[in-house]
Order: C-alpha cells, then structure tokens, then sequence
C-alpha cells in the first residue's frame, strides 16, 4: 500500500470496490508510522495493549479488524500508531532498532526496506516460518522477508500486482478498441506492442491528450517484470548491465522522443490534473493505482475508465508490505499470533474489500470478496480476477538494499527526457553519478 511506491512514501485515495453485490469505501494512502513500548505488558488483570507502529493505511481500522480481534480476545486491545510518511518512518524505525527501544509490538516494513532490515536487522525480529504459514503466500513475497538462515521476519500483507488502466473515452475517440479483452491482445506482445499501440494513438489523438502520463512509470514495469533488475544474487548492483533497466531505458527514451507521454511526475499536482482533465489515456497500474486515479480523475470521469491486464506475459510487482515483530517487545507471543491473523486469508479479503490493496496471502483470492470483486468507477473491471492473474505470472526476483535510491534516480532522467528534452545518453550519465554516489 503505499505511493511513489517505489520507496520514498505510499499514498493511496479512495477506490470503490464491488464485492459479492456490496460496496465498500476505500482508501487514503501516504504514509507510515512509529510507536512507544509505554503500553507494553500486562496490567494486573492480564489485559495487555498490542502496539502496532505503520504508514499510510494498512487498512485494519478501516476492515474494523482490530475491533474484532479484541472481540475475539476480551484481555487485548490493539492500539495502532500511523505516520504520514515512510520517508519518515524508515529512519526513526532504524533509530530505534539501533538503540534497542521505542519499537512497537507490531512495526510494518514497506517492500522497498524489506531487503536491508533482512541484510542487517535480521536478529533484531523475531523469526515467522514456523506460525504463519508461509506456503500461503505467492512464494515470491515470502523469500523476500527469508534471511539466509531460513528465519522469516516478516509477514506479507499486500502486494501490487501490475495491470493496464486505459481511457475509454480517450480509446473511442483515437480509433481504438474499448473492450478490455481486445486491448490486451493488442499488447499480449509486450511493452513494445504498448509502443505501437501509443503510435496508433498518437495518429487520431484527441488535441491536447498524450497516450501515457509517464515513461518512468512504463520504465519500472518493464524492469519489475523481469527477475533481473537492480542487483544480483550475490548482492552486487548491475543495473549498469541489467537486461531488464537495458530494455526499460530503451522504450522509455523511445517514448520521450516520440511525444507518446505527457511526462508527468507522477502523483504531483500536474498529474492529477491531467487525470482530471482526460488528457492521458493509459497509467500503468498496479493494484494500488486503481485508487488514485478514481480520486484525482473524480465523479465526473466515472465509467470512462477500464483495467485489463498487463502488457505482455509475465506481470510485474510494484509495492507492498510486511509486519515484523521485534524480539525486544514484552508481547511477542501475543504480537505473533496478532500478525498472523492480520495477514490470514479472511482477513487479507476484509482489507482488500475496505481499501482496495491486493492480498499476498494465495488463500484469499478464492474467497467471494476478492475473487467476485469488481470497480464499479472502471465499467466494473473484474479486479479480482485481474489481480490474481497476475499476481500468478510475477518472477521471482533478487532484490537489493538500495533499489528504490537507484529506480528514483533513473525515473529523475526519464522525467527529465521527457519534460526537459535531455538527450538519453545524458540523462543516462546523469542517472549513473546519482546513483554510484549514493550506494558507494
């Protein structure tokens, strides 16, 4: 859950969601979150308050799921402590790993995090493998939080499974199919078919609309699509060599100079005035997305908007979480059993039904609430399906500490291709110094 969704911070906004007949609200996404160890331990009566420390909206208030649990245990209470930003979450959750104190009973760790606290902060949570099942999960999510020793220290909440959102309105108006099925055959192919399906866009293109709001954001899928990306297994960073960045520069510099994006920030002011406006036709769209655009496009864009898949035939991931629990806390036992019910299938499907973020647990998307869902704001795209699908097709990849300092320093040049007219091979040079600098 979460924004920039590559690591700086996680927003989300409101997506309705049609489960089994009902409605359901949604969501805000921005944040992240820190706690105290002052309401740790059990007062005379044994009832003990579970500290849960997270960013943006995880989505259990909003699923009302930590009223239930204490239904279900009278002596717990679960108090939950949000920060606005994950920015600002990771380093005071670093400070307090380092200093041994002010950790929650509960801390949430975004994706992008999620390989540096396993390299270096392993010791510090307590191992998961034995109490939440970890062949529930798409195996991927879970060997993401798997140190080298076998200890899982976190569990997967959501994860964001990448597909196509397209206006319609846009589509008809440029000549193009609508039906969802027939756009994606037009780019079973890949992302280069995404290309070609820009060109034929840009042919008959309503004036003042571009076919995509930003090559970064095509960038990241391509890359996230492939199980090479920033780093090897070894730990050695090869973005200068990956296939995967290769590839992704390539399409993205192609559609810079052909004037196929708008070259839009996104999540900025700009962008979701375009939203508002209809002047792009495509947004790359992991699960999470969904919501943004039904916010900032607003009521009076309703039904223009689809989902199909993702270009191609592998998915990509882009986004999601996990709980950890510390080793430190007074309630690790009770704090383990909370998040292994958080993050069970019943409870995976309550907070996809409440705020639109995708499961991780497999077990849920057979359950009525995700496998029937539908967006009545995208001509009731089957989401559920969609989802799942490809959240099937995404390969295993090796992830790296610093994978979100090097996707936002290429994403920088791109936006600069694009906005600026910056030549590829400079905006590539420009991209290699910022990134080298900051990992060392």
């Amino acid at each position: 859950m979460r924004i920039t969704r590559s690591v700086a911070g996680r927003r989300r906004r409101t997506v309705l969601v049609a489960t089994t007949g009902l409605t359901v609200t949604a969501l805000l996404l921005t944040g992240c979150g820190g706690s105290s160890d002052s309401d740790k331990g059990a007062d005379a009566d044994g009832n003990i308050t579970l500290t849960v420390a997270d960013f943006g909206q995880f989505g259990y208030k909003e699923a009302g799921l930590f009223e239930k649990y204490h239904e279900l245990n009278p002596k717990i209470t679960v108090k939950e402590d949000t920060t606005a930003e994950e920015k600002n979450y990771y380093p005071k959750l670093l400070q307090q790993l380092n200093s041994g104190s002010g950790l929650a009973d509960v801390q949430g760790i975004e994706v992008g995090r999620i390989k540096e606290i396993v390299d270096t902060k392993a010791d510090s949570f307590a191992d998961l493998s034995k109490t939440i099942g970890v062949d529930e999960w798409v195996s991927w999510k879970a060997k993401q939080a798997t140190a080298p020793d076998g200890a899982v220290i976190g569990a997967g909440t959501d994860i964001g499974p990448m597909s196509l959102c397209y206006n319609r309105e846009l589509f008809e108006k440029a000549g193009l199919p609508t039906d969802r099925a027939e756009v994606a055959k037009l780019t079973e192919g890949g992302w280069e078919d995404f290309l070609a399906l820009g060109e034929q866009y840009k042919k008959k293109a309503p004036e003042g609309t571009y076919f995509m709001d930003s090559a970064s954001a095509m960038f990241n899928a391509v890359v996230s699509s492939s199980p090479e990306q920033y780093y090897d297994a070894s730990g050695k960073p090869i973005y200068e060599k990956s296939a995967s960045v290769e590839k992704g520069w390539k399409l993205a510099a192609e559609a810079a100079s052909k004037k196929l994006t708008q070259g839009l920030a996104q999540f900025e002011d700009q962008w979701q005035a375009a939203l508002r406006k209809s002047t792009v036709a495509t947004v790359v769209c992991p699960a999470w997305m969904a919501g943004q655009i039904s916010t900032y496009a607003g009521d009076a864009n309703k039904g223009k908007w689809d989902i199909t898949s993702a270009p191609g035939n592998t998915s990509a991931n882009w986004g999601g979480s996990f709980l950890a629990v510390p080793k430190s806390g007074k309630n690790v036992a009770e704090a383990t059993e909370l998040v292994k019910w958080l993050t069970a299938p019943a409870q995976q499907a309550a907070v996809f039904k409440a705020i639109g973020v995708f499961p991780s647990n497999q077990g849920a998307y057979d359950l009525p609430d995700v496998k029937n869902a539908t967006l009545p704001y995208f001509n009731d795209a089957p989401i559920g399906q969609i989802y799942a699908d490809g959240a099937k097709s995404i390969p295993e990849a090796v992830l790296g500490p610093k994978d979100g300092v090097i996707k936002d320093s290429i994403s920088t040049q791109i936006n600069n291709m694009e906005q600026r007219g910056t030549s590829p091979d400079d905006a590539w040079d420009a991209a290699v110094r910022t990134i080298d600098k900051a990992i060392g």
